[in-house]
């Protein structure tokens, strides 16, 4: 089967993953004051965790055209999308809008958009789902019920290093936000079901925060040995490998992976963020 996997730019990758998966990145925006970026191979990330420091307001991000959707849609038979919670982003509808014009279009490609109800490395286990799938033939339309089960059974979960980002973001007030950050409070969020953010626990410090997630996995967590768990980190590969190591070591997950942020993940995770899917 001639297929082809798309992802936006929060489809957080490795070389591992760009060499089995091999997901085509449709790039968000991301503006920073008067700066806008295209979340593509050439922004640097720790570029872009300096820019966001020094600006007082909170960068805004907008998702990629149809037009740039349609585009990628080009030169297989099949063609699997996977983007950003649609409760969170734009990227869903536009990939939709194109998936529309591509069969109005003729020409009889078959493409199904997935909305992750997630974001980041939760992106990622659905790409290595569907390429699992694909790799043993499984007819499109299967590959789309399993892979939509699957999606369907994840959890996501994540801790932020500072506050700094959701109080620009508007996620919580600044008073709220500074007072947090003196008293080392440390949250853990997570993505409901349809794919909302919203706040798990407060910890007080990181090391408390970095405990209770691994112990909020093992509460979550169903048929282990099944199933892939991803790490995607904000400029913090230590602590990534120190929480895989924990997990390893605890759990029997079939594998554990790790996957660097990119721009979007930069943006709502911040520097030192660690998200994990499963």
């Amino acid at each position: 089967m001639k297929y082809k996997i798309v992802g936006d730019s929060c489809f957080d990758r490795s070389a591992y993953i760009d060499e089995y998966v091999k997901p085509q990145i449709v790039p968000l925006t991301i503006r920073v004051d008067e700066l806008e970026l295209r979340d593509d191979e050439r922004l640097d990330p720790l570029e872009l965790i300096r820019l966001i420091k020094e600006s007082k307001n909170g960068p805004k991000t907008a998702a990629p055209s149809p037009h740039d959707f349609l585009k990628s849609y080009e030169g297989a038979d099949n063609v699997f999308v996977v983007t950003l919670s649609s409760n969170l982003s734009g990227t869903y509808s536009s990939a939709m809008l194109a998936k529309t014009m591509k069969e109005e279009g003729g020409g009889g490609t078959f493409v199904h958009v997935f909305d992750s109800k997630s974001a980041t490395s939760a992106e990622t286990l659905i790409g290595l789902k569907i390429r699992e799938l694909a790799e043993r033939d499984v007819e499109p339309q299967e590959i789309v019920e399993q892979v939509e089960e699957y999606i369907g059974s994840m959890n996501t979960l994540f801790i932020l290093e500072s506050l700094d980002t959701l109080i620009k973001a508007g996620r919580i007030s600044r008073l709220a936000g500074l007072i947090g950050n003196v008293l080392s409070i440390k949250p853990v969020m997570g993505a409901d079901k349809e794919g909302n953010i919203y706040l798990v626990e407060k910890a007080r410090g990181s090391n408390r925060a970095f405990g209770r997630l691994v112990e909020l996995i093992g509460e979550r967590a169903v048929d282990m040995e099944n199933r892939v768990l991803g790490i995607s980190h904000v400029n913090c590969r230590e602590k990534a490998e120190r929480l895989r190591d924990e997990i390893r070591e605890k759990y029997s997950f079939r594998d554990v992976i790790i996957v660097e942020a990119r721009g979007i993940t930069t943006v709502y995770a911040g520097e030192g963020g660690i998200v994990v899917s499963f």
